[in-house]
């Protein structure tokens, strides 16, 4: 199977090693697989790669389990452009993307998202949305 992420490789040698606990080395890594994750709703590790102060951090872990569930559930993934950084950069906090989705009716999601390591572990810590 193609890794959703669009990296061009296999998902077993692409975002599966960091769903099954390998760290992302970069930003640009972890934000890929996120995407898969999102894509395979492997909503664990969404809720796991997300900062304590991103403002999409829940208390409640239920019910933003079942909230990002309902949102893969919902949405076809389609593809992943990476606008910035084009390769992965160890020091580059921001990942600059567009993501191709679908609910019903096809849309795009363009995202300057930015991360932060916490404990040498590189988080989701929040995004902007831009046109």
């Amino acid at each position: 199977m193609n890794c959703p992420c669009c990296s061009g490789k296999s998902y077993e040698q692409c975002c599966k090693l960091y769903h099954d606990g390998m760290l992302p080395p970069t930003a640009l890594d972890l934000m890929r697989s996120r995407y898969s994750a999102y894509a395979l709703s492997k909503v664990s590790y969404i809720i796991e790669t997300t900062h304590p102060q991103s403002p999409y951090f829940e208390k409640d872990v239920s019910k933003w389990e079942k909230g990002v569930r309902q949102f893969c559930n919902t949405t076809r993934f389609v593809k992943l452009e990476i606008l910035h950084p084009k390769y992965p950069d160890p020091s580059d906090p921001t990942v600059h993307f567009i993501a191709y989705l679908e609910q019903g009716a096809p849309f795009q999601l363009n995202e300057k998202s930015h991360f932060e390591k916490l404990d040498g572990k590189w988080l989701y810590l929040s995004g902007s949305f831009t046109n």
